[in-house]
């Protein structure tokens, strides 16, 4: 009988994870919550725009680059080929969303701006994501919240540093 209540207590705790696993898979979990929503946000943007989910994802690295994107770098960020950003460029540039504007040095070079009414538009639906931000950082607290954002800092640039995410 000893020997069975060893064996069980060695099968508990095989099936326990870890405290770095039970750790891991807590932030996974509320990863794929806050994705969900974002991803729930982005999409009825689109739909209420007439747009692409990618095209979000365009209008996103437009307005977070630090000097105005190229449609070449654009679509290195986004992992498209020239024809699909030239689509979407396309889509964009029709619903008032961005400006295409050749360089005055020269004009081969093509720079992407947002215009700003549909930063506005944007910016009016995107409000529940910065109100919500905005509580969620006043009950952290300082400590936590630059605790949050330095974690956030760091899981970009692992992502950033090469390894995408695909299958093993």
């Amino acid at each position: 009988m000893e020997a069975a209540d060893r064996r069980g207590d060695d099968e508990s705790r095989a099936e326990r994870p870890s405290a770095a696993d039970a750790r891991l898979l807590a932030m996974a979990r509320h990863l794929r919550r806050v994705n969900g929503e974002m991803n729930a946000l982005i999409h009825r943007f689109a739909g209420e725009q007439n747009l692409h989910a990618t095209d979000i994802q365009a209008l996103g690295a437009i307005l977070d680059a630090q000097t105005p994107l190229t449609p070449g770098r654009l679509g290195q960020h986004l992992g498209l080929t020239s024809g699909s950003v030239t689509a979407c460029l396309d889509r964009l540039e029709r619903a008032g969303h961005v400006r295409r504007v050749r360089d005055s040095a020269d004009r081969r070079v093509v720079h992407l701006y947002y215009e700003p009414a549909a930063r506005k538009v944007a910016s009016e639906h995107f409000r529940v994501l910065a109100r919500a931000t905005e509580r969620a950082l006043r009950r952290a607290g300082e400590d936590d919240a630059s605790a949050a954002l330095r974690f956030l800092d760091l899981l970009g640039e692992e992502f950033s540093a090469g390894e995408r995410l695909a299958p093993p």
